[in-house]
């Protein structure tokens, strides 16, 4: 099992226990704020699922009828992630309206915010693992997943000030306003998750900081010939796809043209791990003398 996978597996145990703290902390206060704060939780532990599922199918090898493999698998996860938080951000903010037109008995008792701030500690750290793996991974699911929980963290920080200020004034409708600020904020995280999972699917190219790492491998690695052009890059969850056009002299044999572009390919997979590159060799008169020169 995929380290990847290992992490998916344990971000929904996580989940759940996160979501049996807070909804605890709900039962004790009968706070619409903290409940909230709980039942965006239920859609943590979907995301988890969601995230986990992608994950493993991602990992699946390529077939004759997914010859690129199965990555994107891991793009419409968060996709669905996307719409899980607005779905929540939606259900938030109607419970929000009906408490604020007659806000109901609230208790909040050391205990019960006590155990919402437990909740929030271990999501916070629970998210810096995800991000922190995802990326080194380059996992869209994984990173979906723990900003997902930033944006819970936050909102939680949120409603536990909130609650604090409802204490000292007495005043129960910030309860419920506190809540819609919440769904706000979800409903903010999740358009921009589906934002950037929606670009990964329309197979936008990759940082410009890393075209630039490519083209550089490209120069020092295709010594013998002349140039390179027509970069195309794209992400398919974990892997990333490079093909270009590499001139070399016209006079050159095949078997030579051949070893350059296995130099190129290597070069490339030591300094990308994961990443598939495709070339496609050209005789000097097709150069257009605007692309990667090669040292």
């Amino acid at each position: 099992m995929s380290l990847r996978l290992r992490v998916a597996l344990a971000s929904i145990f996580v989940g759940l226990a996160v979501l049996a703290l807070k909804y605890l902390a709900y039962r004790w206060t009968g706070s619409v704020a903290l409940y909230s704060d709980a039942l965006e939780s239920i859609v943590n532990v979907a995301s988890a699922v969601a995230a986990c599922l992608a994950v493993w199918f991602a990992a699946k090898p390529a077939d004759s009828n997914h010859p690129y493999g199965h990555h994107k698998a891991e793009y419409m996860a968060a996709v669905l992630v996307g719409v899980l938080i607005v779905l929540a951000a939606l259900s938030i903010a109607h419970e929000a309206w009906k408490n604020y037109l007659d806000p109901g008995p609230v208790d909040f008792t050391p205990e019960g915010l006590g155990v919402n701030l437990l909740a929030t500690v271990l999501n916070g750290v629970w998210a810096l693992v995800l991000v922190r793996i995802g990326r080194g991974h380059r996992s869209m699911a994984l990173v979906a997943d723990g900003k997902h929980l930033f944006t819970d963290v936050v909102s939680s920080i949120g409603v536990l000030g909130g609650v604090v200020l409802v204490m000292l004034t007495g005043i129960r409708e910030l309860d419920s306003i506190l809540a819609g600020l919440v769904a706000l904020n979800i409903l903010w995280s999740g358009w921009g998750l589906m934002k950037e999972s929606l670009g990964g699917l329309m197979d936008e190219a990759v940082a410009p900081s890393l075209q630039e790492r490519i083209r550089d491998v490209i120069s020092s690695a295709g010594e013998g010939a002349i140039e390179a052009h027509d970069l195309r890059t794209r992400s398919a969850g974990h892997v990333i796809f490079v093909d270009f056009h590499l001139v070399v002299p016209g006079d050159m044999t095949v078997d030579r043209a051949h070893e350059i572009c296995d130099r190129v390919e290597e070069a490339i997979s030591r300094d990308i791990p994961g990443s598939r590159t495709t070339i496609h060799v050209e005789p000097e008169h097709k150069a257009k003398h605007t692309g990667i020169v090669v040292i």
